[in-house]
């Protein structure tokens, strides 16, 4: 009677929708592991900090256990890294870095605020000091920065316990003194650096000394490895948007930009009326602030700082006598509004202390492409008319004077002497009438007003000038 009683309990148990399992819809079923990829195989630019970010919001909306970071680099822009990898040690979610090939400069930084650190046999982690665009070492100042962001990321990842014969202690989990190596080449640690040498580890190296958790020759050795068989891998796909906007952010390009626009305000103010020129300027000025306003990075002010800038240069070109305080105040005003939009504007919101290395970099970039387009533009200016790939902007034929034609107005040299009045401004060079007539002048008397009265002074080569009327 027992044994008949177990049986029917256990049938009820069996068939029972809530109790049992013969309702299968009921079992729960084993969620497997989302992994979040992003690909980072890339110079650490302001494109590679726009993909951290979408990834990582991308992310989060899919509530991934893991962001998977698949590195191959040889460096970067400090302020993007910096960026990059305040990023890494804010997330909540754990963040690892598969370093593929290379972890160099930026990159090493980069993986260091990671949570974990995997390596393919044959690849480096290190050589983290900075240099300038030309590869040379930068001065100490930037090393410093450099420096105290290795070490302080090294520090943010805190220590671990050692037992050893019962007695507890704690050793960093990636030694800051380690970390501070890869920049500073005066640093000695006895049996990894010597004094005169730039610390770069290799896959074994970083395993040894903490800088890495294990080795992987791919992703999915690497999940295998950690003991996640049941994932899910959902990679970041950047859209073509996203490139052109990488693309338009690189310093290089943006550098050319800029000189696109110090080229066509020149060639403008060469030309009469607007035309061309002018047009190649704004197109470059927009193709220059569009990306970084949508990267988030240039804001109205910014702009409006810029446009400013430009207002006050055309005042100064076309208003005011010489070039004094109007001038000058626009050139610093377009470089300020050129520069400060290249820079994440959290900067300057930070608690943190001020980085002026995020500040010079592309300070001397907008500098030294500015300076390179004003010299380009006045060497292209000489050159374009005499070039035989545009014929048609010099005259190539020669006029002979025994077939009638005369190089000058002969009717110029009766004006010498007489007194006329300025029809436009004359910086130097403008226009005057005298009596009824209308005539090309150049001012001997430096910038003369429109309507004030001059005299011409002398004739030369077909061309008139002009002094003040002092007579008058």
């Amino acid at each position: 009677m027992r044994r008949i009683t177990t049986l029917i309990a256990l049938v009820v148990l069996f068939c029972s929708p809530t109790l049992g399992f013969a309702n299968t819809d009921s079992i729960p079923e084993r969620q497997s592991t989302l992994v979040y990829k992003i690909n980072i195989k890339e110079d650490i630019m302001p494109s590679a900090w726009r993909f951290v970010q979408q990834g990582f919001d991308e992310a989060k909306e899919l509530n991934a256990e893991i962001i998977l970071i698949h590195l191959n680099t040889y460096g970067g822009l400090v302020n993007i890294a910096d960026s990059i990898r305040t990023k890494f040690l804010n997330s909540k979610t754990p963040v690892w870095v598969f370093i593929d090939n290379q972890a160099a400069s930026a990159g090493a930084l980069i993986s260091i605020a990671a949570d974990s650190i995997y390596m393919r046999q044959g690849a480096s982690i290190g050589a983290a000091t900075v240099v300038n665009q030309t590869g040379e070492v930068a001065p100490d100042k930037y090393q410093s920065f450099m420096r105290s962001m290795m070490r302080a990321t090294a520090e943010a990842k805190g220590k671990k316990p050692i037992v050893e014969n019962g007695d507890t202690t704690y050793k960093w989990r990636r030694d800051p003194r380690i970390a501070e190596a890869m920049v500073d080449q005066s640093i000695y640690i006895e049996g990894i650096v010597d004094t005169g040498k730039i610390l770069t580890f290799t896959t074994e190296e970083a395993i040894r000394w903490g800088f890495c958790e294990g080795k992987a020759e791919s992703v999915s050795e690497l999940l295998s490895n950690v003991g996640i068989t049941d994932y899910k891998l959902v990679e970041f796909k950047p859209t073509a948007i996203d490139k052109i906007i990488g693309l338009l952010t690189s310093p290089v390009v943006s550098g050319l930009l800029i000189m696109l626009i110090v080229g066509g305000i020149y060639f403008e103010l060469q030309t009469p009326g607007i035309g061309f020129p002018l047009g190649i300027a704004i197109l470059a000025a927009i193709l220059y602030f569009a990306p970084l306003y949508i990267e988030g990075l240039a804001e109205n002010y910014e702009v409006i700082i810029f446009i400013i800038g430009i207002i006050l240069i055309a005042v100064e070109v076309f208003a005011i006598p010489g070039f004094g305080v109007a001038g000058i105040s626009g050139i610093i005003l377009v470089i300020i509004g050129l520069t400060v939009a290249m820079i994440d504007n959290d900067i300057f919101r930070d608690t943190k202390p001020f980085s002026w290395i995020e500040i010079l970099k592309p300070l001397a970039t907008v500098s030294v492409s500015l300076l390179s387009g004003l010299i380009l533009s006045i060497i292209l200016s000489k050159r374009l008319i005499s070039s035989p790939a545009f014929p048609s902007l010099a005259l190539g034929s020669s006029l002979m004077q025994e077939d009638g034609y005369i190089g000058i107005d002969k009717h110029q040299k009766d004006m010498l002497g007489k007194v006329g009045t300025a029809m436009t401004v004359l910086r130097p060079s403008g226009r005057v009438t005298i009596g009824d007539e209308i005539f090309d002048a150049i001012s001997e008397d430096g910038f003369i007003n429109k309507g004030e009265v001059v005299r011409v002074v002398k004739d030369e080569a077909g061309q008139i000038y002009v002094m003040r009327n002092d007579e008058a």
